[in-house]
């Protein structure tokens, strides 16, 4: 099987399974018993929080360890949009895009930026929706279904220069350890995944500037310094960091890779048939097109039974006719029906980019030929 559906989860890392699997058999214990078995993993946990976030910000962060991806969300959403308007932009994952809506049943107006053709938001837009009752603003970082690449740094500083007490987030969770990125004092917090860097599902974190509130959302025992109760996933938690650190040891050479085999994959690609929706300068570990007339999730289906599986765009948004993210680009019902995302990984090879691109090419092409 040819696997380039990458920015939906990825195969674990066999060396960093390997290297956790001490916290299954040998240290299991829960780290916030008061003997040495559960100091030591404290300890454990302890180095790992700085391993994951090290390499992205300084020590003026923490991190919080989550369930994944989109608890982190919504901590960020539902601790700090608590009054007044909230804004956003339409291209958002749904884990950020939904619980904006849930703040209308709070007493907070959810606001959406538009989005440019590539799925990067409207920057200008977004700050004219800013005003003195904004509080909260979040900005995805790398769109997970175009890989377009928001200047989180740039947005980030001129929000706080219209008022510095809004509290500013990101979804990194298609960029942590994809590209190269060092949060500023202005980005208030950050959500990354474990399961999208070759690592564990239900493992993720909440990176947060340390002079930023959070309130906890799930209470009990008062792990994660009384923000998130629950007994710590200690043998996610140490994947993730030997993920991580597998995955910055060779972040520029493995993006500069994962660009040449994008770019092999559109120019091999019958362009006839295709026409490409990702931009030029984005996330190297994604490609978005459109085979246009044609049903995308069929030929995903027929894909998979050559040996090829890709996607159709976000996995969380897979039950809907056609992606809410790429409509608000402004593209029309036939490049929507046609979506396919190609994603690779660093386990991607040129030669599966070679004979993917040979099956997508005669797929889509038998296709055609029996519609048309």
């Amino acid at each position: 099987m040819i696997y380039l559906d990458n920015a939906a989860t990825t195969r674990p890392n066999e060396d960093a399974l390997r290297r956790a699997n001490e916290f299954l058999t040998e240290h299991y214990f829960n780290p916030s018993a008061r003997y040495r078995g559960g100091e030591s993993v404290a300890r454990a946990l302890k180095d790992a929080r700085n391993a994951i976030a090290s390499p992205v910000c300084g020590s003026d962060f923490g991190l919080l360890f989550t369930s994944g991806g989109t608890e982190a969300d919504n901590h960020a959403v539902f601790s700090c949009a608590r009054r007044g308007n909230a804004v956003t932009t339409s291209g958002e994952h749904s884990a950020v895009y939904e619980s904006f809506l849930q703040l209308k049943t709070r007493g907070v107006e959810p606001r959406f930026a538009p989005l440019n053709r590539d799925g990067s938001v409207n920057a200008d837009a977004l700050l004219h929706l800013i005003d003195e009752k904004t509080n909260f603003v979040s900005v995805v970082h790398v769109n997970n279904e175009t890989g377009a690449v928001n200047d989180i740094l740039s947005i980030a500083k001129q929000i706080k220069n219209i008022n510095p007490r809004i509290v500013f987030h990101s979804d990194g969770v298609q960029a942590y350890g994809k590209i190269p990125v060092r949060l500023s004092s202005e980005i208030d917090l950050y959500s990354i995944s474990a399961h999208k860097i070759g690592a564990l599902k239900g493992t993720g974190a909440l990176i947060r500037n340390k002079k930023c509130n959070l309130s906890p959302l799930i209470f009990g025992g008062g792990q994660e310094g009384n923000l998130r109760s629950g007994t710590e996933n200690t043998f996610g938690i140490m994947c993730f960091r030997y993920a991580a650190e597998a995955a910055f040891q060779t972040l520029e050479a493995d993006g500069a890779r994962m660009k040449e085999y994008r770019d092999l994959l559109w120019n091999l690609m019958d362009q006839t048939l295709f026409e490409r929706i990702s931009p030029i300068g984005g996330s190297p570990f994604i490609l978005t097109v459109s085979a246009v007339g044609l049903k995308g999730e069929v030929l995903q289906r027929m894909l998979w039974d050559r040996g090829t599986a890709v996607g159709t765009g976000s996995a969380c948004s897979s039950k809907k006719p056609f992606s809410r993210i790429l409509e608000a680009c402004g593209y029309d019902r036939k490049m929507l029906d046609g979506v396919l995302r190609f994603s690779f990984c660093t386990q991607t090879t040129e030669e599966e980019v070679r004979r993917a691109a040979d099956v997508i090419n005669l797929t889509a092409k038998e296709m055609k030929e029996r519609l048309f």
